[in-house]
């Protein structure tokens, strides 16, 4: 059987991250591919909680697929608690508070047309 690729890695990865995310209630989950544009990452997910405490979940779920993929998960942004950072490497997690997701309009400056929509 052959390695898995860094690209199919990457992809369950992003698949495990958006279900932990769905089960947490997450809302308006969104996947950009942003290979080629940035040299830190192959996907950002973004994804809106309605509270500081929500967001909080869903970082820690974040980090529990982080931990069953034998990786390290960096949280960023815990004093605030109104945007959350969870660098996973090739993935990194974008948890806004819905006002402050609205303000900063990251889909806006990444997305392009193969961005991906989930439910929420």
């Amino acid at each position: 059987m052959e390695p898995e690729s860094r690209q199919d890695e990457v992809a369950r990865l992003t698949a495990a991250v958006v279900e932990a995310l769905e089960d947490k209630k997450a809302q308006d989950v969104l996947i950009i591919d942003v290979r080629g544009r940035c040299d830190f990452a192959d996907r950002f997910i973004i994804a809106s909680g309605r509270s500081d405490r929500q967001l909080k979940a869903l970082a820690q779920a974040v980090s529990e697929v982080a931990h069953a993929h034998a990786l390290s998960a960096r949280i960023e942004g815990l004093e605030a608690m109104e945007w959350l950072l969870v660098d996973l490497g090739d993935v990194v997690v974008h948890l806004f508070l819905p006002e402050v997701r609205a303000s900063f309009q990251l889909e806006h400056l990444w997305a392009q047309p193969e961005s991906v929509r989930h439910g929420g």
